[in-house]
């Protein structure tokens, strides 16, 4: 039997001009994907807020902030890193109280640092291009696979 072969060719663009083009217009210029994306996380954040958030809704929150926090690390809101930590802090408490409860409750100061990160995510978004939410997604991937994210687990009593 004979060894596979490590190599795997690299996809080649069919349009490098348009590739180059679509990366350096700013997110805030696609007004559909743009409005989409904040009705869900605005709409987690409400359901979260009246006490009937599900997991889904705890995931949208998840994957918001993580990419707050992958944008802030390139450089977009670096005069916020108290309220980045804040955030991330506010919205793992909340996740490992649901996984104890399976619900999902805010207390005041959690509510607090979760509207103030929301509001950074959206003026993020209108600033940075589609270059940077790929290297932001990318980014947090890379993250996810070093494990260097905080798992919600319930506490053990």
């Amino acid at each position: 039997m004979r060894k596979r072969s490590k190599y795997r060719p690299k996809p080649v663009l069919q349009n490098p001009l348009a590739y180059v083009l679509e990366s350096i217009t700013p997110v805030a210029q696609h007004d559909s994907f743009l409005v989409d994306l904040k009705i869900k996380n605005h709409d987690a954040l409400t359901a979260l807020t009246r006490g009937v958030a599900t997991r889904k809704d705890i995931d949208a929150l998840i994957q918001a902030v993580n990419i707050v926090e992958a944008l802030y690390r390139l450089g977009f809101g670096r005069d916020y890193f108290p309220e980045v930590r804040a955030g991330l802090d506010a919205l793992y408490e909340v996740g490992v109280r649901g996984a104890e409860s399976g619900r999902f409750v805010l207390k005041a100061s959690e509510m607090d640092a979760l509207n103030v990160v929301m509001e950074l995510h959206d003026a993020q978004l209108e600033v940075i291009t589609v270059k940077d939410m790929g290297a932001a997604f990318k980014l947090v991937i890379e993250d996810f696979k070093q494990k260097r994210m905080r798992a919600i687990k319930p506490k053990k009593v």
